[in-house]
């Protein structure tokens, strides 16, 4: 996956301020406070992949210790018990989110506990921060940073080569990493802490893909591409003396030192022509084994070989499963591995092979003779030696349907690192461009049958997050992703059966839904436009997102670009990328274009009123009250780069996120706009369901709030913030996109740059007290689908009774509080504590119990709610799973409806089908 480049890819710096016609710049009536803390559990919406593997990585000691890189989300621990992965660089944040582009990992045999991350995400200008190796004593779970005087890619060409960061087997204190740009070899003698460079080493690479791009992205000597141990030549706690190097340059790809890197040499005989990806030594057999390619990929790569070499002889022996002189050759050769409990079988792959689908190869006799995972019998028919099973992750077909001799969903693509499990012969991981795949019947290959291919990427989330919205019924989250279009997801914590379709983009670069008719949505997006000329970059739905269709549109459109849909869903306008904006009414049968709107101009819809739209480029914001046919300059001197979002229920409020400027809001339709004085810098704002008691919606924003960058929320129009993620969840560059759910108070989504989805709830209690009640004539209740929360200012209601229940035994083995904090016209806050007696701990609930009123609950924390008539049952959320032993107890809260007449308690409850006591 390539990272989506942004304007406002440098983050949030300090405040700039505006003067310029139709902006106001607010100070703030009092003093600000620094923005406290809001409690939040925040995971991923479930995806499973969605991007590069390039590395997977066995601890050679421990069983079951497995690591996984990505080129932009960072890097992954196995956890064995649940085979799900534990993501490691969560903690990287806007400043240095460079850090999570993984060039290489390495785990260290010696100690299992440590292990080495090699960030730094571009080489170029692109990511302002030199790369650094990270390093942890406790397999991840925290980390120290040593900064390098160089920068590192893990986001570019040749990253799927490697490894480059190396552990000394013998002397763990010893790592060498290789580095690109000309830079060389580096070591470190005190366990990653210093790094200084090897001067003794002779080449530093000098392949580079396109040393013409003016983009400055293939310009980059790719440089020391991976380093090799020869175990055998040293003892525990000395230097190991024989290191192989592997280095971008067609003629010296291969380097070795005997003396334990005071002097090194090209390894003499060996191949020319080509770059070695992978450098695999079998120390039980004393071959070296190297896969070779004529590009450093991932994208590319059409001739290669793979050779073994004879430590002992020094003899190189070609064993290419085709070689790079037959016309059968179209692919080089990565993704080698080695079985460690019988060293005699290697696998390798293409890596690259587009078409009919990637291969893999594999030998059980070193190399002498090679099967393919599969073959052609009669053009176009193929035997295969596996079946997939993608059940787990049902997307992964792309909704395909192709015709003979590809199949779907692929075996996939992209394929730089296939590892056989050191300790398990039948099982291996491959990474793709879009997930990691995997077998644990392996063997069953050799033998003549199928193994079976499955997913194995669970927790691994790393898709780039490009839009989102919420709608105020239907799927709580439609997306739109780079690379795989996006999805509607009906279960947040379920992996959605498939993205977009008909048309399906490759990216998704804008989303809406009509606010007053949310079946109606509309996506904009990208798609190679040669392979589907006929299809448009604009698909519409009148059914929450649940199907598309596409209409026509105007010639010469190549990019999505941003698109709005009129509030009641009659009318869109469309800005597509590099052309001039259009509007249609309808769903896109023909498209008129608008006057007054430069190209390239966001779009938003007003959330009230169908016949306004809004614009925004280049520091001017636009308006249209007629439909989108003419735009009109509203506000300007506003920042160069900005996004904005209209207030669902609100005609004419419009909040503008502009970078390091800082917050601005209108409430006149965009003829001016105020500065938010408690906000100094902003990526993006969104809205959700506001707190009870509250007329205004919940503001969500990724910004800086009296100096501090994160992720906050405010109840109160901006007056105050809170702080909803913590310093271990910032999830690098972030910034592309975030709301709230008009369904639920304080949920949040927020789109990453590589780490997929986030989704938040607040784990306390709803606040208590506001000092404003809402109004009955607000004008929120213009959107039929959002209610208003009501005050909380009114007193209890005085009939639900204070004191606890007599009835249930106090022998039961659990008690239960069930309490109602809080009664309005209409609703009412209640808790309920869950108290285990037992000498067992409970690791997992379920608490039932039926209402006798009507009582139906809307809002949840701490739980999960599921009700069916008057029978309610709540089960743990993940942070309340356990109750401990011998009075343990979890609490969580709730806001339902009653008949405002009588609300009775429940008179009785079960735990995990065990009645408990009421108390």
């Amino acid at each position: 996956m390539r990272t989506k480049l942004r304007g406002l890819v440098a983050g949030l710096a300090g405040a700039v301020t505006v003067v310029a016609v139709g902006v106001v710049v607010q100070t703030a009536t009092s003093p600000a406070q620094a923005a406290a803390a809001d409690p939040y559990t925040l995971k991923n919406v479930q995806i499973e992949g969605g991007g590069f593997v390039p590395g997977i990585i066995f601890n050679q000691k421990q069983q079951n210790l497995v690591y996984a890189r990505t080129d932009i989300g960072g890097a992954y621990r196995l956890d064995a018990a649940t085979n799900r992965w534990i993501p490691l660089l969560d903690w990287v944040g806007q400043d240095n989110w460079g850090y999570n582009g993984v060039v290489s990992l390495a785990t260290d045999e010696v100690d299992p506990n440590k292990v080495y991350v090699a960030a730094g995400m571009y080489t170029n200008s692109w990511d302002p921060n030199n790369g650094a190796v990270l390093r942890s004593s406790d397999k991840g779970a925290t980390w120290q940073t040593s900064p390098l005087p160089f920068k590192l890619g893990g986001n570019m060409p040749g990253r799927g080569m490697g490894e480059r960061l190396a552990i000394d087997p013998n002397r763990n204190s010893i790592l060498y990493l290789g580095a690109p740009s000309g830079n060389g070899l580096w070591r470190s003698t005190d366990s990653g802490v210093t790094w200084a460079k090897v001067t003794a080493f002779p080449n530093p690479g000098n392949y580079a893909q396109d040393p013409a791009d003016p983009n400055g992205y293939l310009t980059d000597n790719q440089g020391v591409t991976w380093v090799t141990f020869d175990k055998r030549s040293g003892t525990a706690g000395n230097t190991t003396q024989i290191i192989y190097v592997g280095v971008a340059d067609k003629q010296n790809t291969v380097y070795r030192t005997t003396n334990g890197g005071t002097t090194w040499e090209r390894v003499a005989g060996q191949p020319t022509g080509y770059l070695s990806h992978k450098g695999v030594l079998d120390t039980a057999g004393g071959n070296l084994y190297i896969a070779t390619s004529d590009t450093g990929g991932p994208y590319d790569g059409g001739k290669g070989d793979v050779w073994k070499y004879n430590t002992a002889t020094g003899v190189w022996t070609s064993i290419s499963p085709v070689p790079s002189s037959s016309a059968d050759d179209y692919f080089g050769y990565s993704g080698l591995t080695i079985d460690r409990q019988n060293p005699n079988t290697i696998m390798v792959a293409t890596q690259i092979s587009w078409w009919p689908d990637v291969i893999f190869f594999r030998s059980t006799d070193a190399g002498a003779t090679w099967t393919r995972i599969w073959d052609f019998t009669s053009y176009p028919n193929r035997s295969f030696r596996y079946k997939m099973d993608v059940s787990r992750s049902p997307w992964l077909s792309l909704g395909a349907n192709p015709q003979p001799p590809e199949v779907s969903p692929k075996l996939g693509w992209m394929t730089e690192s296939m590892e056989i499990d050191p300790f398990n012969s039948n099982r291996f991981m491959y990474g793709t461009g879009a997930t990691i795949y995997g077998s644990t019947d392996l063997k069953t290959w050799d033998t003549g049958g199928q193994i079976t291919i499955k997913p194995m990427a669970a927790g691994l989330e790393e898709t780039a997050v490009l839009d989102l919205i919420s709608p105020p019924t239907g799927a709580p989250l439609v997306s739109g992703l780079g690379d795989i279009g996006g999805f509607r997801h009906a279960n947040l914590d379920a992996v959605p059966p498939m993205m977009f379709q008909q048309p399906y983009f490759t990216s998704t670069t804008s989303l809406d839904y009509a606010e007053l008719n949310p079946s109606v949505m509309v996506r904009a997006g990208n798609f190679a436009d040669s392979d589907r000329p006929n299809d448009s970059h604009a698909a519409f739905s009148t059914d929450g997102g649940a199907n598309w269709f596409q209409g026509s549109e105007p010639g010469g459109i190549n990019e999505g670009g941003t698109i709005a849909a009129a509030a009641d869903g009659a009318r869109f306008v469309w800005a597509p990328k590099n052309s001039a904006p259009v509007y249609t009414v309808g769903y896109g049968n023909t498209w008129t274009q608008a006057s007054g709107l430069p190209q390239n101009a966001v779009v938003e819809s007003d959330r009230v009123n169908p016949n306004t739209f809004y614009g925004f480029s280049a520091g001017t914001f636009y308006r249209s009250t007629n439909g989108g046919a003419t735009f009109t300059a509203a506000a300007t001197g506003l920042p160069a780069t900005a996004t904005f979002k209209a207030v669902p229920g609100v005609a004419g409020e419009i909040w503008l996120a502009g970078g390091t400027s800082g917050l601005f809001r209108s409430t006149d339709g965009g003829i001016t706009f105020a500065k938010v004085a408690t906000v100094q810098a902003a990526n993006a704002v969104g809205f959700g369901k506001g707190a009870p008691g509250r007329p205004n919606l919940a503001v969500f924003a990724v910004a800086q709030v009296d100096g501090k960058k994160g992720v906050y929320r405010s109840d109160d129009s901006a007056a105050s913030w809170l702080r909803i993620n913590d310093d271990q969840h910032q999830y690098g560059n972030i910034g592309d996109t975030i709301t709230g759910d008009p369904r639920i108070y304080g949920r949040v989504y927020l789109g990453t740059n590589g780490r997929g989805i986030i989704y938040g709830d607040r784990t306390g209690a709803p606040p208590t007290s506001f000092s404003a009640s809402p109004s009955a004539s607000q004008s929120r209740s213009a959107s039929p689908s959002v209610s208003v929360s009501p005050s909380r200012s009114v007193s209890p209601s005085a009939s639900p009774s204070a004191s606890p229940s007599a009835s249930g035994s106090s022998s039961a083995a659990c008690t239960v509080a069930y309490s109602v904090t809080g009664q309005w016209g209409g609703a009412f806050q209640g808790a309920v504590k869950i108290t285990n007696r037992s000498a067992t701990p409970v690791n997992g609930w379920s608490l039932k119990w039926t209402y006798a009123n009507g009582q139906v609950i809307s809002q949840i924390w701490g739980g999960v709610n599921a009700q069916t008539g008057a029978s309610v049952t709540v089960t743990n959320a993940d942070y309340t799973k356990t109750i401990g032993a011998n009075g343990g107890s979890v609490e969580f809260g709730f806001i339902a409806s009653w008949n405002n007449a009588t609300n009775t308690k429940p008179v009785a409850f079960t735990l995990n089908g065990t009645s408990c006591a009421v108390g």
